[in-house]
């Protein structure tokens, strides 16, 4: 790698908005605010009680205004994540929440309540006589499944009403207080996105601990009580709604929504702590040795080695190299990627008030199109680099799902939607070990792979360790305070990373569960490492499918929402209800990479 100066590339690949609409006050968007209770007071005025003879035209009137909806929340919710502190968003995000909560409360609920209720008879008539209903008949399925836990349509509909006032409100307003986070380090005023880059990519350890201790003091002021009272807010909320509706656990929901069994969820919790837990504490220790510690600071987790090139990398090759890994695969995907930089879907650099981390928003609007927007705070990390790969798969699993599913169907379920993502860092990093400028030497060589170790302990590992800690607040079935929140988070990455002064101190770290927003997303987190290790098996019978394999990769991605997990392996003829299909995926990745580590690190000397 050469050092090279973020580039202007960097710095204009910024959101192009205008195909959705020209601005906050563009009259197109104020009118489709405003008119949401008309247009959804009319679909309940032509089809309620009507649908066991017109469901199928209900449901291309009703894919419409779900394409409407997409739309407008697409442009609102990305308007805000580019500046948080932009009041007329704000409002007028405010504004379309509350139209729309009001309009599906009044108007909007009778539609899944009698799809979910009509006679088996009628169902069965409709999906053999009509194409309209045969083609999503997976999203009827679903509605027809929630039935068990579905409330009045009165009940819901009230819910729906006041959606803009409960958990939710809380989450978004949290959202902005951790964008106006502001940390006193070295005499500047830092944001919390600068001070765990920081933390990644910093050579001294002294300045990386004095970090991290700045970040946990800073949290543990008011921040950390604003935030376990939005996350008892957010459970508290989840955990009355589940008993109403007959949820048997708290983790219920999100496995029925992620279409997978207990069973499957249960085994990947038990192999990570089995066979990842002491996987990477032989890797940490392997890292101690190469910094020349013999414990690792909490600090010293993400941080580069002594020998690693900290050059920056450019955004324009980053965005390069991770297009040409796309290419190697399939070319159908780097024309997909090429198309959504050229289209401006990409907001790359990190900035004051915009949103913290990394993510992707598809969807399909206006008469059927799939758009997907890629929003990052690039800095010019290697981990940079595999982020913008990550965000990128969401990206063109979300197109390809969107063009071949429609509106109901094109969003996968959370555990499966990490596949195409994790597919694709997994592809850069394979071709940025091609790079002569990030691969040329035995230290670069040695640094990219620890690099990728660590990024996969944190997909698996560190996921699963926030799932733990998370079911551990839900099981609780009270409020919790800071003080019991940040004893049970120290807890829980002990039980992972080992006792201690055996793998790491842990100074400073009893704050640091108050940053991760996905936890007001309850459950969402151990999609991370069933979508690492469910990929990472598959990525590694690439070899033995040949050319099948990209295929059956892109029918996997076309297939949206539209299939459970056996369902959508069944072409590649394995079963995720065995232990060991996701062992076979921590022994296809870490299982390898780390013996790879230590006979380099051999080499080394």
């Amino acid at each position: 790698m050469t050092t090279t100066p973020p580039d202007a590339q960097l710095e204009n690949a910024r959101w192009d908005l205008s195909a959705l609409y020209a601005d906050i006050d563009d009259p197109q968007l104020i009118e489709d605010i405003a008119t949401l209770a008309e247009r959804y007071g009319a679909f309940e005025s032509r089809y309620k009680g009507r649908l066991s003879k017109n469901l199928g035209e209900a449901l291309v009137a009703f894919e419409a205004l779900e394409r409407l909806t997409n739309g407008l929340f697409l442009y609102l919710y990305l308007r805000h994540y580019a500046d948080l502190n932009d009041q007329a968003v704000i409002s007028r995000l405010r504004e379309a929440q509350l139209a729309i909560d009001a309009a599906q409360g009044a108007h909007g609920v009778f539609f899944e309540d009698e799809i979910a209720h009509m006679d088996d008879a009628d169902y069965a008539r409709l999906l053999e006589t009509d194409a309209r209903c045969t083609r999503v008949r997976a999203y009827l399925d679903k509605v027809r499944r929630s039935r068990p836990y579905m409330l009045t349509a009165e009940v819901e509909g009230a819910l729906a009403k006041r959606r803009a006032y409960g958990a939710d409100s809380w989450s978004q307003f949290y959202d902005e207080a951790e964008a106006d986070l502001r940390f006193d380090f070295e005499g500047q005023q830092r944001t919390l996105t600068e001070m765990l880059h920081i933390l990644s990519v910093d050579g001294d350890g002294e300045r990386r601990a004095a970090c991290q201790r700045v970040v946990n003091d800073g949290l543990g002021g008011p921040f950390v009580k604003f935030s376990a009272q939005c996350l008892n807010m957010v459970v508290g909320a989840k955990r009355i709604e589940d008993k109403e509706r007959g949820y048997a656990h708290p983790m219920a929901f999100r496995n029925i929504n992620n279409m997978v069994s207990d069973g499957v969820v249960e085994t990947l919790h038990r192999v990570v702590i089995d066979h990842v837990g002491p996987l990477a504490q032989r890797y940490y220790r392997l890292k101690a040795h190469l910094m020349g510690r013999e414990t690792l600071r909490w600090s010293d987790r993400n941080a580069p080695l002594p020998f690693d090139d900290s050059a920056q990398i450019p955004y324009a090759t980053a965005l390069r190299w991770v297009t040409e890994a796309f290419a190697g695969f399939s070319p159908k995907l780097a024309d997909l990627v090429q198309n959504h930089a050229a289209a401006g879907r990409i907001d790359a650099p990190a900035r004051s008030g915009k949103r913290s981390g990394a993510f992707n928003y598809s969807c399909v609007v206006g008469d059927g199109q799939p758009m997907a927007f890629t929003h990052l705070n690039y800095l010019g990390s290697a981990r940079d680099v595999m982020t913008l790969a990550h965000e990128l798969g969401h990206g063109v699993h979300g197109l390809l799902a969107g063009e071949a599913q429609g509106a109901l169907q094109a969003s996968p379920p959370m555990a499966l939607a990490e596949t195409a993502s994790i597919f694709a860092e997994m592809t850069a990093f394979n071709h940025l070990r091609s790079q002569p400028e990030a691969n040329g030497s035995p230290q670069q060589r040695m640094a990219l792979l620890c690099g990728k170790i660590e990024d996969m302990l944190n997909t698996v590992l560190r996921q699963i360790g926030f799932s733990l800690f998370e079911q551990r607040v839900h099981n609780a079935g009270k409020r919790l305070d800071a003080a019991t929140l940040n004893g049970w988070w120290r807890e829980s990455v002990i039980e992972l990373y080992g006792p201690e002064g055996e793998t790491f101190t842990y100074a400073d770290i009893d704050c640091l569960w108050s940053y991760v927003s996905h936890f007001h997303n309850p459950f969402y987190v151990y999609a991370y490492a069933l979508g690492e290790l469910l990929t990472q098996s598959l990525h590694a019978r690439r070899d033995e499918y040949g050319e099948a394999f990209e295929p059956l990769l892109l029918d996997l991605l076309r297939a949206g929402g539209s299939k459970d997990l056996v369902t959508l392996l069944q072409p590649f003829a394995v079963d995720p209800e065995r232990p060991q299909f996701w062992i076979d995926g921590v022994q296809a990745s870490l299982g390898k990479l780390i013996p790879e580590a230590e006979e380099t690190a051999r080499s080394l000397g």
